[in-house]
């Protein structure tokens, strides 16, 4: 038995959901919080021209783009892209159109700027 489900994400389902402050014109849907050791899983949805500041991966983060546009310094992802951004390694992120990600975080970033 699943621990916890969202129905229908890639065709939507994400606009039903309820979303909560997380950074300055990006809100989060948790779908599980970071507890001990386990990863984070949620929503984070971008307004158009939000971003993160440039940030280190403490641990592994994966991403999958529902809607819109999310960028960093190595590109753009479109609806339907898979980003994997390993330990260690660092960027900044913006939407200029606004997206919706999927996101799964090892640990939490740490916030260079």
């Amino acid at each position: 038995m699943p621990e916890t489900t969202r129905e229908l994400l890639t065709s939507g389902g994400w606009k039903e959901l309820a979303f909560g402050p997380f950074r300055d014109q990006v809100t989060i849907h948790w779908i599980r919080s970071f507890e001990d050791d386990q990863p984070g899983v949620a929503l984070l949805k971008y307004e158009a021209g939000a971003s993160v500041p440039r940030h280190r991966h403490e641990g592994l983060e994966t991403i999958l783009v529902l809607d819109g546009v999310q960028s960093d310094e190595a590109g753009d992802y479109g609806r339907g892209s898979y980003i994997v951004n390993a330990p260690g390694t660092e960027h900044s992120v913006w939407s200029e159109t606004g997206c919706v990600v999927l996101i799964q975080w090892d640990r939490p970033v740490k916030i260079l700027e």
